[in-house]
């Protein structure tokens, strides 16, 4: 969930028209049309993401309520930007309409909920899976299985309607759940090794101390909700 598309989610000047001149191949009337079915299809994710957004913070309000406590520390979103959308249709191989974007890429739009604890992940996960009106597309959990860099997250693909003035969509959304120690590290991790061109002895010290960082804020995770659940006991 790296790009973003500006604070509300428009298409920032001059992208959009790039991605408009690769989905539309042929006359300036077809690029228009396609320009406005564009905006349409990405407001439409605009609206998945609002939606999702609210499933959570109705969970993150009834369980402060029931527990006094929030499990949901911050909640995020992205648009995925233009340059990204086309060159992951170029990379896979997939054509380059729009129709295509919306059958083939399911992470354009995503929700990324961060937690007080580990368990609190699963929880919300457990909770916002068994809404009837949510369906689970995929699902990664980085957390029992992390990456080999020490990346952890569970990832969610679900699709979810959004209801309109002439009837309801389906659209659908990636779902990221991490806990704060967590989010701290996928920042920095990123921050220090994006696009960095590092020789290759470097690259691969950095490489091994961002994996023990990783490690140690796992175990650290796992100290904090014991010591919650050790207070709870009281």
């Amino acid at each position: 969930m790296e790009e973003s598309v500006g604070e509300s989610g428009e298409l920032s000047a001059g992208v959009e028209e790039r991605l408009v001149a690769a989905l539309s191949e042929g006359s300036m009337a077809r690029m228009m049309g396609t320009l406005e079915k564009l905006k349409r299809l990405m407001s439409y994710y605009r609206c998945a993401i609002m939606e999702i957004e609210t499933k959570f913070r109705v969970l993150d309000e009834q369980f402060s309520l029931r527990h006094e406590r929030n499990p949901i520390d911050t909640i995020k979103s992205r648009l995925k930007s233009p340059e990204s959308i086309l060159e992951k249709l170029n990379r896979r191989g997939y054509p380059k309409t729009l129709s295509s974007v919306e059958s083939n890429l399911t992470d354009i739009a995503g929700v990324r909920v961060i937690c007080s604890f580990k368990d609190d992940i699963y929880m919300l996960a457990d909770c916002l899976l068994k809404q009837d009106d949510v369906k689970l597309i995929a699902a990664k959990d980085y957390i029992k299985n992390p990456k080999p860099n020490g990346y952890r997250s569970l990832h969610l693909i679900v699709e979810t309607p959004i209801y309109l003035q002439d009837g309801k969509r389906q659209m659908k959304a990636e779902v990221q759940l991490r806990t704060i120690a967590m989010e701290f590290w996928a920042n920095l991790e990123h921050k220090l090794r994006y696009k960095k061109n590092l020789p290759p002895e470097l690259a691969a010290a950095t490489a091994k101390r961002l994996y023990d960082c990783a490690e140690r804020s796992a175990l650290l995770d796992d100290e904090m909700q014991r010591v919650r659940a050790a207070i709870e006991g009281v």
